[in-house]
């Protein structure tokens, strides 16, 4: 008894996970992974191609995408707005302090291009030590250099 309870001991060892590995790879590529088509897909390891991925978007950093929408706030209002906005952002959100400076440099160089020197300048205030209006300077000099 205990020979025949040591063969079936050994065959279940080696034949089990084997049934495990198969039927979670095919549980896994019966999903259909791509859930927007009303027709039911299904992948295969044998046969899945890569024209069917979706591309995944690249994600932006935080700063990035603030920079992005006070830009267009400055534009699609003005710069005083973009510059409340940046300041309430940044208390909202410390870990953007350390690109405050930049991103109001950037505005303030935005800001010339869309009002000229003299009328940007008259939206500065002390937001991120003043680099506003050090952008301002700059864009009004021509040096782009930070």
């Amino acid at each position: 008894m205990t020979h025949t309870a040591r063969r079936i001991g050994r065959t279940l060892a080696l034949v089990l996970p084997v049934v495990l590995v198969l039927s979670g790879t095919l549980a896994v590529t019966s999903v259909p992974w791509a859930g927007r088509n009303t027709e039911s897909q299904m992948l295969t390891a044998s046969t899945a191609s890569t024209e069917n991925v979706p591309v995944r978007a690249k994600s932006r950093a935080p700063q990035d995408v603030l920079r992005e929408k006070l830009l267009t706030d400055l534009q699609q209002k003005d710069p005083g707005v973009a510059l409340t906005n940046l300041q309430r952002a940044v208390e909202g959100r410390p870990s953007l302090a350390r690109h405050c400076m930049e991103i109001a440099r950037d505005l303030g160089r935005a800001a010339v291009a869309r009002y000229g020197p003299t009328r940007a300048q008259a939206f500065s205030r002390p937001v991120c030590d003043t680099s506003f209006a050090a952008g301002v300077s700059q864009q009004a000099q021509g040096n782009w250099g930070s």
